[in-house]
């Protein structure tokens, strides 16, 4: 074997670009069929190993991230959210060379906690995509000293990379003061077990308070899906029928849109709808949901950055909590004062 081609030997023997060489290696990028069997060809004949693949044999590191991904709905990785968020952060740790392995707690017979299975895999990271704050096991990886980030949980120790709710809520807040200027408002809160919809509940009475907003009617759900925001809605209209209700998902907000549909009520017309995190199927329900847009491609590249930059630079300072920046995306379940 040949430890010494890289790809610009690779690139002047075979007459091509180093570009066209790296597309082909990183199965990245335009390239036709016949160049692409061409140079796999002639690295499986030279035996040329890599860079990313020669520095796991030189170095101590696996330059493999385990993905721990568990939460109380059991929705997985079909949860639209953070499948996405996953997304960015595959793509973006990739690019750096690294990739990823979902730890599993039993193999076949065998039982392991997370900590065990990062062991044996010998991971040189953590990333908790979201996390079901019952899960001792959660809390043990974390007190182990392996890097380790989160785009949900938040724990000692644990860095985490959320979006701003307080930014978020005073966002739509504001928004229904002064441009839908209501002033009757109610919150679906979600489940009572969610930091994330905890921390947006909170928010939601002291800014509403302070613009002069009535926060008593909350309501809580059981879950976190579209049946779970129907059935809060209906338990709102039993007590009160707001002008505006804030929703803290999508997912619960397309439910409660569902809800007052079937029970005649006209949207905008006679109530309206400001959910939380812009997922696809927002924009192309019926109607149309606003919603506080959060980055999902921001909060996935933020998370594998610093997580590369704790590995790879373990004597640096990463703060504990990153709050990235939303924003309001305005449709049509929502009606501005002309």
């Amino acid at each position: 074997m040949n430890d010494r081609k890289n790809i610009y030997m690779i690139a002047k023997e075979l007459h091509l670009s180093p570009s066209t060489i790296s597309k082909v290696l990183n199965r990245t990028g335009s390239v036709s069929k016949q160049t692409r069997d061409r140079v796999t060809s002639y690295i499986q004949t030279v035996g040329y190993v890599p860079q990313s693949s020669a520095r796991k044999l030189k170095s101590k590191r696996s330059y493999t991230i385990g993905v721990v991904f568990t939460e109380e709905s059991n929705v997985g990785l079909e949860h639209s959210f953070f499948s996405s968020i996953l997304q960015h952060f595959k793509t973006y740790l990739e690019k750096q060379g690294y990739e990823l392995a979902f730890i599993v707690t039993k193999l076949g017979e065998h039982q392991m906690s997370y900590y065990e299975w990062c062991l044996n895999k010998r991971v040189d990271g953590i990333y908790i995509v979201v996390g079901n704050y019952s899960d001792q096991g959660l809390y043990e990886l974390v007190g182990k000293g392996i890097p380790c980030i989160s785009t949900d949980m938040i724990l000692p120790g644990l860095h985490t990379v959320i979006s701003d709710n307080a930014q978020g809520i005073n966002l739509a807040l504001e928004y229904v003061k002064y441009r839908i200027q209501k002033q009757k408002i109610a919150l679906i809160a979600g489940p009572k077990s969610s930091k994330a919809f905890n921390e947006r509940e909170f928010h939601f009475h002291e800014i509403g308070q302070a613009l002069g907003f009535n926060t008593s009617h909350v309501v809580y759900t059981e879950s976190f899906g579209f049946t779970s925001g129907y059935q809060a809605m209906e338990e709102l209209l039993k007590t009160c029928q707001p002008e505006v209700v804030l929703v803290n998902s999508d997912d619960l907000a397309l439910g409660a849109l569902k809800c007052c549909r079937d029970k005649g009520l006209r949207v905008p017309d006679d109530i309206q709808f400001i959910g939380y995190d812009d997922i696809t199927f927002a924009k192309h329900f019926t109607p149309s949901l606003t919603t506080i847009r959060q980055d999902r491609k921001l909060l996935g590249e933020t998370a594998a950055s610093l997580l590369i930059q704790m590995i790879e630079h373990p004597e640096s300072d990463v703060q504990e909590i990153t709050k990235c920046p939303v924003s309001i995306i305005i449709r049509e379940s929502t009606k501005e004062v002309s």
